[in-house]
């Protein structure tokens, strides 16, 4: 029996996977102030769903795997460890002058961003390692005895290092750790070359800077997670999501917490892309996963889920950048809980902000006053009040019209049903142009692509997004209103390992190279050797970083191991990159050499049974709804019938209007769309 959750802003969604392969899901509140109790309240559902205690059902179970946002909303808002970060004498500011891009070059009012840990915390150590790995100047271990009682003092609560070439040679930094652990027991610390062996230096220093200050937050919120789940009944293994689209021990997160910053939403493209190819549909797949606070985006091109190494947590080149590899997902404010205003001007505006969890749109009566995207779905008879979470939750509809009608309608000048329209309209659009930009910049046409509604929320507008966006299909699966732990429960146990190193195809150091994948294979087979892997299925890919002579930026190129050894292999691999650089930038270059900056190999160990992945239904469905009056735009108000998603026969294609219904979700469907059940379960709506 294996479990699986997703924290959102709003909701908790727990997918449990029976040991007869039964798959059921649940939702429970989120309790922003204590994440875990919203987990609980989820599992205290399963079990009552199976007449059993808490403790019983966890005493069957034997893996527990959560996603999380709370590194990333730590970074935020600034809750993390007040960190300090030693580096090479003479390079002090190197957070400070960062990389040298600007988000707009003719913009001299763009206030210089703030460095992650601030320059009086920042602190030179007197050494020097060329970048050949030789030591020029030894390490003045006396000066850095000195600095760390420095830093007792000021009440520093982690530690960062990243010194020069420490990719090449590590001794330096390794020594620094040794003494920070010597002389600060106890005190947390990151060194930059394990926990991002790149050759830049600012990207580096912001990774483990960055994973330094969520070492006591992190461990403090993970070692509380372990103790109540234990404490609950729970025996079995703790698996947290990782940014890249896995799931590691939750011991190997509180060592390197930088691994879960964008933890859940890296799920959605995951099971997005297996919810695609059931429907046939692997090309191209916009994978939208729409919660209470925001709407995340990915794009799942042939079958591949995307990869960045340029996460940033804020605006890029202003923020804050991870540097270390993640699913890319492009998150904006929108979502149910998204909140409708009127500005000073008389602009209708919807978002970022949202009501969240606490106090949550008006219809939830525990004390929201301002009007949201669910309000105008509760108004306009999207969602049926009594009926919300299978009636677990009931919704004060008169409320939802009373604020809309007072906050928004009156001040516009326009009549309740228009006033609500145009706050599902405004946020439709919010999320088409946060689609747009994401499949434009990679040469996607969107009319061509297939959109994946996840999210309980999803099924509110995506027929609209659907349509603006000329999609020839949305495709809405039975797990859609939880993907991202349904995307949970089918992910892998997987780790990466890099290796620095410089080498060209015209000077190509076998020798080196060899060595480097020989180190990487091992660190895999060291991961694959772990009690949580024992018995899966195990692979292991690699990636070299790859760039023409003279070029800044590098490429990720995927070569076959010791293959690249040969000088078939390398030739293959040239032929390689030059074809994706072609296919990425339109220009192929084949007189020039190409240099390799970097070795990256991934294990993926696949620990769950290759059987099918279908939501159990109830027994009984109960009595078909009654039809309620809906508005559409464009077509008035019209008697809607409601369907039972459980209850649906596959195969048959229906004419809307229509609202189809879940314990978990709503999908509106407008009269100009038609959809069928498919045989895997999902909705699938032709806009």
């Amino acid at each position: 029996m294996r479990f699986a959750s997703d924290t959102g802003g709003t909701f908790t969604d727990l997918v449990v996977e029976d040991d007869d392969g039964r798959i059921t899901m649940y939702k429970s509140p989120t309790v922003p102030s204590d994440p875990v109790q919203g987990v609980l309240g989820a599992l205290t559902l399963a079990a009552a769903d199976r007449d059993l205690s808490l403790e019983a059902m966890l005493g069957r179970a034997d893996m527990f795997i959560h996603g999380t946002t709370h590194a990333i909303n730590a970074i935020i808002t600034g809750n993390v460890a007040r960190t300090a970060l030693l580096v090479t004498k003479g390079h002090r500011d190197m957070l400070v002058f960062r990389e040298g891009g600007r988000v707009e070059p003719f913009n001299h009012s763009v206030p210089f961003p703030k460095p992650y840990i601030p320059r009086a915390l920042t602190f030179e150590v007197p050494e020097r390692i060329l970048y050949n790995g030789e030591v020029r100047d030894p390490l003045d271990e006396e000066a850095v005895v000195e600095t760390l009682r420095s830093l007792s003092k000021q009440g520093v609560e982690a530690i960062a290092v990243c010194l020069l070439w420490a990719t090449i040679n590590p001794a330096h930094e390794k020594r620094v750790g040794e003494l920070i652990a010597q002389h600060l027991p106890g005190i947390p610390y990151t060194l930059a070359h394990e926990v991002n062996p790149t050759l830049r230096e600012f990207r580096r220093a912001s990774s483990a800077a960055i994973d330094a200050s969520l070492k006591p937050l992190m461990g403090k919120y993970l070692g509380g997670l372990t103790d109540r789940m234990r404490d609950a009944g729970f025996a079995g293994d703790i698996m947290v999501l990782t940014s890249g689209g896995g799931m590691v021990e939750a011991g190997d997160v509180a060592r390197a917490p930088i691994k879960v910053i964008n933890s859940g939403p890296s799920m959605a493209p995951i099971s997005g892309r297996y919810y695609a190819a059931l429907e046939g549909e692997a090309d191209n797949v916009i994978v939208a996963d729409t919660g209470g606070t925001t709407y995340d985006i990915s794009l799942v091109r042939g079958g591949t889920v995307p990869m960045t190494r340029e996460l940033w947590i804020g605006q890029p080149l202003l923020g804050h950048l991870v540097g270390y590899p993640s699913v890319e997902v492009k998150s904006v404010g929108a979502g149910g809980g998204s909140i409708a205003q009127v500005d000073a001007g008389g602009l209708l505006r919807v978002g970022p902000q949202s009501a969240g969890a606490t106090p949550g749109p008006v219809c939830y009566g525990r004390g929201g006053t301002r009007p949201t995207v669910t309000d105008a779905s509760v108004a306009l008879g999207y969602v049926d009040p009594d009926f919300f979470l299978g009636g677990k939750i009931k919704l004060d509809r008169a409320a939802s019209i009373t604020a809309i009608q007072t906050q928004i309608a009156d001040p516009l000048g326009m009549p309740l049903d228009e006033a609500c329209w145009r706050i599902i309209e405004l946020a439709t659009e919010n999320m088409v142009q946060a689609i747009a930009d994401i499949t434009v910049a990679q040469g996607i046409d969107p009319a061509g692509a297939t959109l994946i509604g996840g999210g309980g929320a999803a099924g509110l507008n995506s027929t609209f997004i659907a349509r603006r966006l000329g999609c020839k299909a949305l495709v809405i699966p039975e797990t859609g209103a939880a993907l991202s732990a349904a995307g949970a429960m089918m992910s892998q146990l997987v780790s990466e390992y890099a290796a620095s190193l410089f080498t060209t195809t015209a000077a190509f150091d076998a020798d080196r190279v060899a060595a480097a994948i020989a180190a990487l294979t091992e660190k895999c087979d060291d991961f694959a050797r772990q009690p949580s892997a024992s018995g899966a299925d195990a692979t292991v890919s690699f990636i070299a970083e790859a760039r023409y002579e003279g070029q800044v930026w590098d490429i990720d190129v995927p070569f076959d191991g010791h293959a690249i050894l040969s000088a078939e292999g390398l030739a293959a691999f040239r032929a390689d990159f030059d074809a994706l650089h072609e296919q990425i930038f339109a220009v192929r270059d084949e007189a020039s050499e190409v240099e390799i900056i970097g070795l990256r190999a991934t294990i993926r160990c696949d620990i769950r049974e290759d059987r099918a992945f279908r939501l159990d239904a109830p027994a009984d469905a109960g009595e078909a709804p009654r039809p309620r009056s809906v508005y559409f735009h464009g077509h008035g108000r019209q008697e809607t019938p409601i369907l039972r998603l459980e209850a649906m026969a596959t195969a048959v294609e229906h004419q809307g209007p229509a609202i189809i219904e879940s314990a978990f979700t709503t999908i509106v469907v407008d009269p100009d769309a038609r959809f069928t059940r498919s045989a895997a379960g999902s909705i699938v709506i032709h806009p």
